[in-house]
């Protein structure tokens, strides 16, 4: 028998247990690694719907993975005077002529240690707090406990910088 989801919730059952599956958005300064904004959203939502979110409108550039492949055609972006440095989805480059992507790929990787700077504080929040799991039930209560971790991963980036 095929459960469906419920509608809005982002909640599935599953042999008599709900998992609740959500994704958490984060815009992130490239020179101080430090957090500035935090989405909270259900996990079968796009990532590109949250850009605009994330985004608190002084950017110069915009580094984002595959997943926001086109947020720069969107017209709530139109105004924006921003650089976009998308990845480029795998299969694209696996498609290129091999001198084309022997270009390529070398640019890929310089945009993807730039984009590494987002993961470090997903990297705190779980491996140094420890949440890998979520608590509640609810996008609220859930989006609140991530702001939270979030502002204490922002005082363990810039630990060393407040104690100079």
């Amino acid at each position: 028998m095929r459960h469906q989801p419920l509608q809005g919730g982002g909640e599935a059952p599953l042999t008599n247990q709900w998992h609740f599956g959500m994704k958490a958005h984060i815009g992130v300064d490239v020179a101080s690694g430090v957090v500035h904004t935090l989405t909270g959203t259900a996990a079968n939502e796009a990532d590109i719907n949250q850009m605009a979110a994330v985004l608190h409108g002084r950017e110069e550039a915009v580094f984002a993975d595959a997943g926001y492949t086109g947020a720069d055609k969107r017209p709530e972006h139109a105004d924006r005077d921003v650089s976009w440095d998308i990845a480029i989805k795998r299969s694209i480059i696996k498609a290129l002529p091999k001198d084309l992507r022997d270009v390529v790929e070398p640019v890929e990787r310089a945009l993807s240690q730039v984009r590494a700077w987002v993961e470090h504080p997903f990297h705190i929040v779980k491996n140094l707090f420890r949440h890998k799991k979520l608590r509640y039930r609810g996008l609220t209560k859930n989006t609140a406990q991530l702001q939270t971790l979030f502002a204490l991963a922002n005082l363990v980036i810039v630990k060393k910088t407040l104690l100079a």
